[in-house]
């Protein structure tokens, strides 16, 4: 399924690759929001810097038919550190399709 990109400006955000590549060193805002379907498993989301793990949200209610995870964080970001999710476990109802990933610069250094 693809994914759709709302507002990327500047273009830093790779589609293909799912990666938003920084412009220049800062403090940036990054939340994001996910969706599980009713498997009777947890899901686990991780969100990435340079391939290492920031954040992380759970979902893992067995008794409801979808569930959310969502976290957010400000995060000194180097000139072109790499931002991403990650699933390390579980499925996400219509993969990526209901899942919202966010960022922008909130100051520059």
């Amino acid at each position: 399924m693809q994914i759709g990109v709302l507002v990327n400006i500047g273009n830093h955000f790779d589609l293909k690759a799912s990666v938003f590549q920084a412009p220049r060193r800062g403090i940036y805002s990054f939340s994001f929001h996910v969706v599980k379907v009713y498997n009777r498993q947890t899901i686990q989301v991780n969100l990435m810097q340079n391939d290492y793990p920031v954040i992380s949200a759970f979902a893992g209610d067995q008794d409801v038919t979808r569930e959310a995870a969502s976290n957010g964080v400000l995060l000194m970001v180097e000139r072109e550190d790499r931002v991403s999710l990650k699933l390390e476990r579980g499925t996400l109802m219509g993969g990526w399709k209901y899942s919202t990933f966010s960022g922008f610069l909130v100051f520059p250094l």
